[in-house]
């Protein structure tokens, strides 16, 4: 996963899907030899020369205004999250050719662990909610989140829902808008990219899941980009059916790169009678697979206790 790579497949993947006339451009003639818009009229509507646009378009980039970013997502029609992504692409690839590229990770780099008071806040909301890095991996979660994604939890023994959404049948039926979900999970993992280019880690996953999954590599070719910030989830439990789920994504400020997500439906709907069976269902699992220490019982017994519900518990 190189940033010149990934620079350039952006830039050759939002130019084919602008039409001339949506750009505000002729369209003479039928037969057009390119998808979209022609480099010449990219640069023409960024106001930039085409030399120096296709050179962009090839990866070779080094220092690179505002105004010209800002030019070239206006041409190309970007919304906010593809035009902060461009820039992103652009100084990492820059920084590629460069010094910086000898550094593995950039300052900053989301850390592995969560902290305690994290930990507390999980077990204080009354919400499902749960902690995961820019690749989907569930690093902690409180009763009610594993027991919202138990299909993810319970089918490998790091939970991670890009995995989930395109190496596990069971993905299927527990994203009711299965192939949206997909989309999704690609698209932000586009986004993580340009945030964290030179993550050895994000681009084994991207690897894996390029190698393992054909619908992966289709999504991925189509370079779309979006952030989990707020929206809605359509989900369908074992036990409580479909429920339709608001959620808001925070960053954690002092864990750069771990997002807490959680879970509310609107009160008085059948998405929140669902959560309140869902959490009595959480409390008395909870209660009955309890040890004396505060741990899973079964969890000495047998090693793939694990990959329970209860697995992302934090140990007393």
């Amino acid at each position: 996963m190189d940033p010149i790579t990934e620079l350039r497949e952006f830039l050759a993947s939002r130019r084919a899907r602008v039409r001339p006339e949506d750009a505000g451009l002729p369209a003479f003639g039928s037969h057009r030899r390119v998808e979209g818009l022609r480099r010449e009229e990219v640069a023409l509507l960024a106001g930039i020369s085409v030399e120096y646009y296709t050179r962009m378009e090839r990866g070779r980039v080094g220092s690179v205004s505002e105004e010209v970013l800002r030019g070239i997502a206006r041409a190309l029609l970007l919304d906010d999250i593809e035009s902060e992504h461009l820039g992103r692409l652009v100084r990492a690839a820059g920084a590629r050719r460069g010094p910086a590229a000898r550094s593995p990770r950039p300052v900053g780099a989301a850390p592995s662990g969560v902290s305690d008071t994290v930990h507390r806040m999980l077990d204080m909301l009354p919400a499902p909610a749960f902690v995961r890095n820019g690749r989907f991996d569930v690093l902690a979660a409180n009763a009610m989140g594993r027991a919202l994604y138990s299909p993810v939890i319970e089918s490998m023994s790091e939970p991670n829902t890009a995995r989930f959404a395109f190496l596990v049948p069971s993905a299927q039926q527990f994203f009711v808008d299965f192939p949206g979900a997909q989309r999704d999970v690609v698209a932000f993992l586009h986004a993580e990219a340009g945030r964290d280019p030179f993550s050895k880690d994000l681009q084994d996953l991207v690897g894996e899941l390029s190698t393992r999954s054909d619908r992966f590599r289709e999504l991925w070719a189509e370079q779309d980009v979006k952030l989990h910030r707020a929206g809605t989830k359509h989900l369908r439990h074992l036990l409580v059916g479909e429920m339709v789920l608001d959620y808001e994504a925070f960053e954690i400020s002092a864990s750069p790169g771990l997002r807490l997500n959680v879970y509310t439906a609107a009160p008085g709907s059948s998405a929140a009678d669902a959560l309140a069976v869902l959490g009595s269902w959480a409390a008395s699992t909870a209660d009955g697979a309890d040890g004396a220490d505060g741990r899973d019982a079964a969890s000495d017994e047998d090693p793939s206790a694990d990959a329970s519900p209860r697995s992302l518990r934090r140990e007393s």
